[in-house]
């Protein structure tokens, strides 16, 4: 909402607001390190999934993460957002995106909200998301932005281990914090054929890792990639 102080003769109901020009400006500016972002850090880097392009080309980043930081948003590194947490790289954010397989329609399972910003990716591909986060005050934050930005992702504040049975099966599932291994009850609430994508390791050595899960219940392991995230906490430090 523009906020409008005018004098004395001043303020013609035609007239644009005098912040506008700036504010649309700024906008268009954001427009323009989105785009090179898309371009320069992950299309090049081999992402290909034009869903997932056009996700990140239509995310405002810079409204994931504290104001203070909004100048760094678009760089090709994590950003601290509080509580000893982080929003992934864009890199990464779109790999894993990309790895998880979603479809528009499909119910993905998010572990970890953090900042919000990979729950809005996936809604933005047209999935339907579930997003757990241990930390309340981030978990809050995040559903606030996602709800003023129109992404309607269903946020719970509590420990993922467990996942989210009550609304499983998931055809996707993704952890954006690494737990020394994966959680059982998160491969159980994979649908037959869903894809889980997540770091998996201590500290000092992790790796990407995707479970594929068969139509008969069956599951395949393999790993993408090394990685470094935030540990897992909560009942997966047991």
């Amino acid at each position: 909402m523009w906020l409008l102080a005018c004098g004395p003769g001043a303020c013609g109901g035609s007239e644009p607001p005098p912040s506008a020009p700036a504010a649309a400006s700024e906008e268009e500016d954001w427009d323009v390190e989105r785009s090179r972002m898309v371009r320069e850090q992950i299309a090049a880097r081999g992402v290909s999934d034009e869903r997932v392009l056009d996700a990140v080309s239509s995310v405002p980043r810079h409204r994931f993460v504290p104001e203070a930081e909004a100048h760094l948003a678009y760089r090709d590194h994590p950003i601290p957002i509080g509580h000893g947490q982080t929003i992934s790289q864009p890199y990464i954010v779109a790999s894993m995106s990309e790895l998880a397989g979603v479809e528009a329609g499909d119910r993905v399972l998010e572990i970890g909200t953090g900042s919000g910003y990979q729950a809005a990716v996936l809604a933005a591909m047209g999935a339907e998301v579930y997003s757990i986060e241990i930390i309340e005050p981030l978990g809050l934050r995040a559903r606030e932005v996602l709800d003023e930005l129109g992404y309607a992702v269903h946020v719970r504040i509590g420990d993922g281990y467990a996942g989210w049975p009550e609304e499983a099966p998931f055809a996707a599932v993704i952890l954006t914090a690494a737990p020394p291994e994966i959680p059982q009850p998160l491969i159980d609430q994979l649908a037959p054929g869903g894809r889980l994508v997540a770091p998996e390791g201590d500290s000092l050595a992790q790796q990407l890792v995707v479970i594929d899960k068969a139509d008969d219940g069956s599951t395949s392991r393999r790993v993408v990639y090394g990685v470094r995230f935030v540990p897992m906490t909560g009942r997966a430090q047991d």
